[in-house]
C-alpha cells in the first residue's frame, strides 16, 4: 500500500496534475481526454441501443432543449477561461431513456449524456432539467472520469498509460473505465464520491445560472427530490451526495457567484 501511494504521489508531481475548471481543484490524470472520450463514445451508444429511447416528443424536445443551451453555457465559460480547447474532442448529445424506475441522470465523459424518465416528474419543469443536466455535465467537464480512471490504472494495474494497460489486462482495463465513468455493467451508475458530487454541485449551478435557469431554484429541486424518498432508501441519483443540510448550505453559499452570470 505504501508503495502504491508514493507512486500515485510522484505521477501527480511530475506527469499528472491537471485543473478543475471553476473550483481550481488539482487533480490526477494521466490519460489524455481524447482516450477516455472515445471509450465513452462507444459505451454510450451501447447504452442508447439497448434503450428504449422515449417516444414522448414533448418530453424528448424539453431534454434537447435544456442539453443545448447549458452546452452553449459550457463553450461560453470555458472560451472566456480560454479553455476551450478542452472541449475538442466533446461531441454532444442528450437523450432520454424510457423507464419509469430508474430516477437518474448522468453524462459520460465527451458530453454523452442521457436521462431516464422516472426523475423527470422530480425535476417537474425544464428549470428542474436544467438542475439535473448542469450537475451532470459538470461531472465531464471537471473530468471526474479521467481522474478516477488514472487512479484505478494505477492501484489495480500499476501502470500509468492507457496503451500499457489494454496490453496487459484489457478486461480489468475496461471495468475501471466502467467504474470510472460511474456505471457498472450489471448494476447501473455507480457512485461518485462526495467530493466529485459537491464539485459537480458547485459547478452544475454555474452553467445552469449561464445558460438563464434561476439558480435559485436548485435547493428546491434536491428538496423534492429528498421528499420523493419518503424518508427510505434514497435513489441511486443522490446516494452519495452530501447530506441534505450540507447540500442546501452549499447551494445557497455559490448563490452569489452564480447569480452574477444569471441574465434572466
Amino acid at each position: 500500500m505504501m508503495k502504491k501511494l508514493a507512486l500515485l504521489s510522484f505521477l501527480f508531481l511530475f506527469f499528472g496534475c491537471a485543473t478543475v475548471p471553476v473550483t481550481g481543484r488539482k487533480q490526477f490524470s494521466l490519460i489524455s481526454s481524447s482516450e477516455i472520450n472515445g471509450m465513452a463514445a462507444t459505451q454510450y451508444q451501447e447504452v442508447i441501443k439497448k434503450g428504449p429511447l422515449s417516444t414522448n416528443q414533448e418530453q424528448v424536445a424539453m431534454i434537447k432543449r435544456v442539453g443545448t443551451k447549458i452546452q452553449k453555457a459550457v463553450e461560453q465559460y470555458m472560451a472566456q477561461k480560454g479553455a476551450s480547447d478542452q472541449l475538442a474532442d466533446f461531441a454532444w448529445e442528450f437523450n432520454l431513456i424510457q423507464d419509469d424506475k430508474t430516477v437518474n441522470a448522468w453524462c459520460m465523459p465527451g458530453g454523452k449524456v442521457a436521462f431516464y424518465t422516472a426523475i423527470l416528474p422530480i425535476c417537474k419543469d425544464e428549470t428542474g432539467i436544467a438542475v439535473v443536466m448542469g450537475h451532470e455535465v459538470a461531472h465531464a467537464i471537471a473530468n471526474h472520469g479521467r481522474e478516477r480512471m488514472s487512479q484505478g490504472m494505477i492501484q489495480q494495474l500499476g501502470v500509468s498509460t492507457l496503451g500499457t494497460a489494454m496490453g496487459q489486462n484489457p478486461t480489468m482495463t475496461r471495468q475501471i473505465f466502467m467504474e470510472a465513468v460511474g456505471m457498472g455493467a450489471n448494476l447501473g451508475m455507480l457512485k461518485f464520491s462526495r467530493t466529485h458530487e459537491s464539485e459537480a454541485d458547485h459547478i452544475g449551478l454555474i452553467f445552469m445560472a449561464m445558460a438563464g435557469y434561476d439558480p435559485k431554484q436548485a435547493p428546491k429541486f434536491w428538496e423534492r427530490m429528498t421528499a420523493g424518498s419518503n424518508g427510505q432508501k434514497p435513489p441511486e441519483f443522490m446516494s452519495t451526495h452530501p447530506s441534505d443540510e450540507t447540500r442546501i448550505k452549499d447551494l445557497n453559499g455559490w448563490m452569489p457567484e452564480a447569480l452574477q452570470y444569471y441574465k434572466p
